[in-house]
């Protein structure tokens, strides 16, 4: 908070009358780095805009986290084997849309995933490659179809026993949407909020711009960038094979994992995706890396725009048609 309003200060004392100031601040939380940049004409309503999207992604966390024994989801995948858990709307809600995406992915994107990112090692750690026989075991507790939902009493049932929700594929998505509307509802027209540099939301443009500039990443050399683009409210979400992966017996093993499978996801370096909404795009890219170009270009949402890179003669990447 201290750095927060240094950075005010500063600004405000840089700035001549009637421009506007601009705050950048950060929060580590949910396993991973939010940021926002914001400009604005009151000091007092950056600080509190700002402040308030933080402690919005800290509520969320403690609503998601399974690293928490007391979140709601936490209690989920502890009881919902053993009885119906009541969970509060907002948790429904999310877990409801996340069955929906299952369905439209044809299981590529499954929030149930947990057992097989705990057995490759990639839930805490960096990786391991497990025994076949061990694949096969956990693919055993892994499916979307094994949620049951019942709306009226609002409460959450697996039909078998070591089910586990894993919010990794939805959170940081479903946090970042969380703290752009806190920033609308301050008034707030002019910021990017990033989180982990992988999912991000362009709200309007920073003063004299379009909108905001951002980069997509070259999936053989990190460094580098591929392709610019400027958004305007709207979200990017990237998932890549550089993000978090590791080698054995001569061959890379990435974190995106095919639940369909029980392996990681082969052929696609990386997917970017452009939609409306951060869940959206966060969610999507998973499906997207998974079943590739063609299924890609054939159930892309309407509106959503796809840059993909496959591991085809080297590297092969293209905007989608």
């Amino acid at each position: 908070m201290k750095r927060l309003v240094l950075l005010l200060l500063l600004a405000a004392l840089a700035a001549p009358a009637g421009e506007l100031l601009r705050v950048e601040n950060s929060l580590d939380a949910m396993g991973t780095t939010y940021t926002v940049v914001a400009y604005g004409p009151d000091q007092n309503v950056l600080i509190a805009a700002t402040e308030q999207a933080f402690e919005e992604v800290r509520r969320i966390d403690r609503m998601l986290s399974n690293y928490r024994p007391d979140s709601e989801l936490s209690q989920v995948n502890r009881l919902a084997a053993q009885r119906p858990v009541a969970v509060g709307p907002e948790v429904f809600q999310l877990l409801a849309g996340c069955v929906e995406y299952g369905r439209l992915s044809q299981g590529a994107f499954d929030i149930t995933v947990g057992p097989l990112m705990k057995l490759w090692g990639f839930y805490k750690g960096s990786g391991r490659l497990p025994h076949r026989a061990e694949i096969r075991g956990a693919l055993g507790r892994v499916g979307y179809k094994n949620i049951l939902l019942d709306r009226s009493a609002q409460t959450v049932r697996f039909t078998r026993p070591g089910i586990e929700l894993d919010p990794g594929g939805v959170g940081k998505g479903y946090a970042v949407d969380r703290m752009v509307a806190v920033l609308r509802e301050h008034g707030l027209n002019s910021a990017l909020v990033t989180a982990g540099g992988s999912s991000i939301y362009a709200l309007g443009a920073p003063p004299g711009e379009q909108g905001w500039k951002v980069k997509i990443r070259n999936p053989k050399k990190p460094a580098e960038t591929i392709d610019e683009l400027t958004l305007r409210d709207l979200s990017m979400s990237t998932s890549g094979n550089y993000e978090k992966f590791f080698r054995a017996q001569g061959k890379l093993y990435s974190h995106i994992m095919d639940p369909r499978t029980g392996y990681p996801a082969q052929g696609v370096l990386s997917v970017s995706v452009i939609s409306p909404k951060t869940l959206d795009s966060e969610v999507w890219a998973k499906p997207f890396y998974i079943l590739g170009r063609d299924w890609a270009v054939r159930n892309k949402p309407r509106g959503f725009r796809v840059f993909l890179c496959e591991d085809r003669a080297g590297m092969a990447c293209a905007w989608l048609q």
